[in-house]
């Protein structure tokens, strides 16, 4: 019969059961891109109104923000992290919070 090395078979145990554990913490954590588990940004939010974020990329200030340009909107930009054509999803600008797809903000970086 073989001899088991009571020290690694613990260790083993206790690793497993850390991992076990890490792994449920993780998956209870919400994805950041899924808007449905994300408050929706308000043009009334202190970062949204110092970018000049709108919902409705078409209500932007055209003269205001010479940046933006006609068609830029959160949907195309690279900080929009929504995969597929979701309404809402995270930037990575406004962190925490869902931006509008339609939106658009003074920091807009078309994805590459």
């Amino acid at each position: 019969m073989p001899v088991i090395d009571l020290h690694s078979r613990r260790r083993f145990f206790v690793l497993a059961g850390g991992a076990a554990i890490a792994g449920l913490a993780v998956a209870a954590i919400p994805r950041l891109g899924g808007a449905a588990e994300l408050p929706h940004l308000t043009e009334a939010d202190a970062t949204a109104t110092a970018l000049g974020y709108r919902e409705d990329a078409t209500k932007v200030d055209a003269a205001k923000f010479s940046n933006y340009k006609a068609g830029r909107a959160c949907s195309n930009c690279s900080f929009f992290q929504g995969a597929g054509t979701p309404a809402w999803a995270g930037c990575t600008l406004f962190a925490g919070k869902a931006v509008a797809a339609k939106g658009w903000c003074s920091a807009y970086n078309a994805k590459a």
